[in-house]
């Protein structure tokens, strides 16, 4: 998809704003806590329908205003093809998404129109916090190359609710057992579907490990329940201590991966600079799987690259962003960022106000 078009109000600190972007390179330049990443976070909205930066909605509107409201047209495939409009009204307790004027049912809908990747000073996180984050980083590449996982992952989690409040309302009756088949069932899918999304990243990541690092990057699936044993034994020998603690403790939604990079724990073989080239390696990959899948469908947005990144770092990464056939929104500091080229739209922010260079 092609994102022609945005306009935004009461977004942030941003003025309101209506941009039209090229669609190939945009670069977006001004000084620090000058909107930049606010933008950005404008366009990741626009097809996550949550922040990147904090989870508190009310964080996202801007000082003395009640809600925000984000308007969109993208393309699909290409800038001249059919326009579709995404809108979105989010306020206190209230979210309303609109696609082609239409209400839609979820968030999941936006990432049909205009799904982006974001790469910015914190992906190292994506190593660093606990599981649950490498777990939506997952989830959202199954989501893109497999029209079955939704489904399977909503089935999963309801049966999860469910089973969790018959184990805290045990002693009275309630059928625990009742949801095993269907936590098994769907756990075990959800879990398939994840390992064979896992096994066509491989050769995308292993060549951006090489072109970044230097080094074999792999991953392996921990399913969260143990590789000697189904998910349904798994949740027998769990029976007990889940009745005592009122909660389920084996199962997809324990998963987790493990990178490695030659043959080594990441954590335990490279520095905390690298954390940053790795992580990278990560969403580029999945980036280009989901790419080889739909082609022309994905937007990378990138904060800020030469932060924290020395010369032949940067070099590598932009190197390697420049060869994928996506729409870039890049922020940086310098209205000369080497290595990507011209840009086809440059913008400038000042004081949250967006205008064209």
């Amino acid at each position: 998809m092609v994102l022609q078009r945005l306009e935004a109000e009461r977004f942030r600190g941003l003025a309101p704003l209506a941009a039209d972007f090229d669609p190939r390179y945009n670069l977006i330049v001004g000084r620090n806590a000058s909107g930049k990443t606010s933008l950005l976070e404008a366009l990741y909205f626009l097809g996550r329908g949550r922040s990147f930066r904090s989870r508190r909605l009310q964080a996202l509107i801007r000082h003395g205003a009640s809600d925000f409201q984000l308007v969109a047209r993208v393309t699909g495939g290409s800038a001249s093809g059919p326009a579709t409009t995404l809108g979105i009204r989010a306020g206190r307790g209230e979210t309303e998404i609109r696609i082609a004027g239409q209400p839609a049912r979820s968030s999941t809908e936006l990432a049909g129109h205009f799904p982006p990747h974001i790469i910015d000073p914190e992906v190292h996180k994506l190593l660093e916090d606990g599981p649950s984050q490498r777990r939506k980083f997952v989830d959202w590449g199954v989501f893109h190359v497999e029209h079955t996982f939704l489904v399977e992952w909503q089935r999963y989690h309801r049966a999860l609710r469910q089973r969790n409040a018959a184990l805290r309302a045990a002693g009275t009756g309630s059928p625990v057992a009742a949801w095993d088949e269907e936590l098994t069932g769907s756990g075990t899918r959800l879990a398939a579907l994840r390992s064979e999304y896992l096994a066509r990243l491989a050769p995308f990541l292993a060549a951006a490990g090489r072109a970044l690092l230097d080094l074999d990057v792999t991953v392996a699936h921990q399913t969260g329940w143990s590789a000697d044993e189904t998910l349904g034994e798994a949740l027998g020998r769990s029976a007990e201590r889940d009745r005592r603690f009122g909660l389920t403790h084996v199962g997809p939604h324990r998963a987790d991966i493990s990178v490695r990079v030659d043959g080594q724990l990441a954590r335990d073989r490279i520095s905390r600079g690298q954390q940053k080239l790795l992580a990278s390696a990560l969403t580029l990959a999945q980036l280009g799987l989901q790419e080889s899948v739909a082609p022309g469908r994905t937007a990378l947005l990138l904060d800020d690259p030469a932060a924290e990144l020395d010369a032949e770092r940067l070099e590598r990464l932009v190197g390697l962003v420049r060869t994928l056939p996506v729409q870039l929104f890049v922020t940086s500091l310098r209205s000369d960022l080497p290595g990507l080229g011209a840009p086809g739209a440059m913008f400038h922010v000042e004081q949250g106000v967006l205008s064209r260079a």
